[in-house]
């Protein structure tokens, strides 16, 4: 059994390219490289991590891609490319010589939710099952019908939602959220990381109770075959550290039977990344 964090980023800060992190967050403008992050996976148990990208351009693809090369603890990259563009084909085939990279992502949080239903966009992603890669999600509850006609659409490729899709936490909003979370889950071929949820709520003075309802939710619409950790290092430490972030999945977890704890905690992202 390998203990493994989903979900974490690396990055040589830069104003500009990191342009999202604004005052509330301004205690993360600064580098984080594997170096940073060994220490801390050592201390909390964890044997291996997955570099999810930050930044929107290949560049960064192959900056994780070297980072994986120099430190073995980085299991899998989930990295970008242009989906939408013509020769997603050939960037794509070019991408899987390296056996490191996983998967794709956009910030299609940033984009209005019809982006991903685009024709170009609906294209590259057909293309990806050709290649063997999977796709992370990263979207806000108004994006979650679009996504589930997404997934609809493409019923043999993997995706993973990331954040549990950021409920608004922090003013404890559930319905709409949970709803379209109850129905993207419906589809086999969908599974959710349970992270990000520490930047959702109030910084300063959340408490592990507030988490409990989504978490619920999550667990209760995928089961524990579809739901991995991730901390959302270094991101998360503008609210917690990563022993609170993993403790809150810890003490939520700790009734359920020791297999199903190995699911969530590593087994289920081996098999979804093929670690």
């Amino acid at each position: 059994m390998q203990n493994i964090d989903s979900h974490q980023h690396f990055w040589h800060y830069h104003p500009e390219k990191h342009e999202w992190i604004d005052d509330e967050m301004k205690i993360i403008r600064k580098d984080f490289l594997p170096s940073d992050l060994r220490p801390i996976l050592d201390e909390n148990l964890i044997d291996g991590c997955v570099a999810v990208q930050a930044d929107q351009t290949e560049k960064e693809t192959d900056f994780l891609v070297s980072l994986a090369k120099e430190n073995d603890f980085i299991k899998g990259v989930v990295g970008w490319v242009d989906i939408s563009a013509d020769d997603v084909k050939e960037r794509l085939n070019h991408f899987r010589q390296f056996k490191t990279i996983k998967g794709f992502r956009h910030i299609l949080q940033a984009e209005d939710p019809s982006f991903m239903l685009q024709p170009d966009f609906m294209r590259g992603i057909a293309a990806l099952k050709d290649f063997n890669f999977t796709y992370d999600i990263l979207v806000f509850p108004k994006h979650l019908a679009a996504a589930t006609e997404l997934v609809k659409n493409n019923p043999d490729q993997l995706f993973v939602i990331d954040h549990i899709a950021k409920p608004n936490i922090k003013n404890g909003l559930i319905d709409e959220w949970e709803k379209g979370i109850q129905t993207i889950a419906q589809f086999e071929n969908v599974y959710c990381k349970i992270s990000g949820m520490v930047t959702e709520t109030d910084y300063q003075h959340w408490k592990k109770a507030d988490f409990i309802p989504y978490i619920d939710a999550v667990v209760e619409s995928f089961g524990t075959n579809r739901i991995m950790f991730g901390s959302d290092w270094p991101v998360c430490t503008v609210a917690a550290t990563y022993q609170q972030v993993q403790n809150i999945v810890k003490t939520h977890f700790k009734s359920f039977t020791k297999n199903e704890q190995d699911l969530f905690f590593g087994e289920n992202a081996v098999k979804f990344y093929k670690l």
